[in-house]
């Protein structure tokens, strides 16, 4: 079956509960996202906020105290936030692809090998967080530069603390975690380094890939998780899984019975977090992002700016103002569109006031690079 973009559009809102807001606590919804882009803490919540009713901010911080949901770089070389139980998993999955990336180059400018560099990974977290530990940077570039010189610890430490499976512990700020960064691991860390538990764990990202993003292309669980196509066709190979064609007659895959919701169904108006991956887990973006807007969007150093989402596709940006959401349309929206965005603004306005009511203020620059469009103040009162 041949699949068109605004089918594929809804396929994606109803497995990410962007067409209605799911009654279901706060593990559950981060399982249903797959994973939570977590660059800036603020923006899993937000992203909650538009997939949870009801959803209610402490319930997330308490997930993250207690570790049930756990912020990382499982997925995509980035921070995330993604369900404890998946951690592993994922980690594992992407591992050869991390080792590639970061311990490459930057290693080998201050003079050391990729395997010298993890072995020095594993020994710090066995010397630092085999037991739960709690560590600041500071901290882990000091035992660094106790085995290397100060000058190359400075330069590897970079590397490594993105290699290494490291969490973010909550240590505060308003949404959990300070500018202070604190750094974790788990008790029992993911493998790495090992190609068959690698192999293993990402046939079951594919998995999970498709339940929350399908049906998707071999480019596409690639481009989500950060890995190479090939490893995918192979994962993909070995799985039992229905395959559409796509609006370009490219090979899509799916889960078998997984329900394909019609092209009209309504798709409500939400004002989106920052790099929230329903615009992201894909190669072909416009699912959700229309070609002509995507350079305006997502920015080259890799910004996704906060959007306006309606009828199920990116239509602008929004941004905190004082008494509200300042929203700028980048093509006309009908009444009831903006009717309901200023609803979502009161309901966001809220969630932010008791906590940090102006957030993503270091992005701004970016709204002196936009074009003119129609500015509408949607008041939070």
């Amino acid at each position: 079956m041949q699949l068109t973009t605004r089918r594929l559009n809804r396929a994606t809102l109803d497995r990410q509960s962007l067409l209605r807001r799911a009654d279901i606590d706060v593990v559950a919804a981060v399982r249903g996202a797959v994973a939570l882009q977590s660059q800036t803490p603020v923006s899993p919540y937000i992203g909650l906020w538009n997939r949870v009713a009801d959803f209610d901010p402490a319930d997330l911080d308490a997930a993250y105290a207690d570790g049930r949901l756990l912020r990382g770089n499982p997925v995509r070389m980035t921070l995330h936030t993604v369900a404890a139980a998946e951690y592993r998993t994922f980690r594992e999955a992407t591992d050869p692809s991390l080792y590639a990336a970061k311990l490459g180059g930057r290693i080998a400018s201050a003079g050391l090998s990729g395997a010298e560099a993890f072995a020095l990974t594993e020994a710090l977290m066995d010397a630092l967080f085999a037991h739960g530990e709690v560590r600041t940077a500071r901290e882990c570039e000091a035992w660094l530069a106790e085995r290397l010189d100060p000058d190359t610890a400075k330069q590897v430490w970079p590397g490594i603390r993105q290699y290494a499976p490291l969490l973010r512990a909550p240590n505060g700020g308003p949404w959990g975690f300070a500018d202070t960064v604190a750094y974790t691991a788990l008790p029992d860390p993911p493998a790495l380094r090992d190609q068959d538990a690698a192999d293993r764990a990402l046939a079951a990202l594919v998995l999970r890939h498709i339940e929350g993003f399908g049906p998707v292309s071999i480019a596409d669980v690639a481009q989500f998780a950060m890995v190479q196509r090939g490893r995918v066709k192979q994962a993909i190979a070995g799985l039992d899984l229905v395959v559409h064609e796509g609006p370009n007659g490219e090979v899509l895959h799916d889960l078998p019975g997984a329900t394909l919701p019609d092209e009209d169904v309504p798709a409500p108006p939400r004002l989106m977090a920052m790099w929230d991956n329903v615009f992201l887990a894909f190669h072909d973006r416009a699912r959700t992002v229309p070609p002509d807007y995507r350079t305006t969007l997502i920015r080259n150093n890799g910004d996704v700016l906060p959007i306006l989402f309606v009828d199920g596709f990116a239509a602008g940006v929004w941004r905190t103002v004082e008494g509200g959401v300042e929203a700028t349309a980048f093509h006309p929206l009908p009444d009831d569109a903006w009717d309901a965005l200023a609803a979502e603004a009161k309901g966001l306005t809220a969630l932010l006031a008791g906590r940090e009511p102006d957030v993503y203020r270091r992005h701004r620059h970016w709204w002196d690079k936009l074009p003119d469009h129609e500015t509408v103040l949607l008041s939070g009162a």
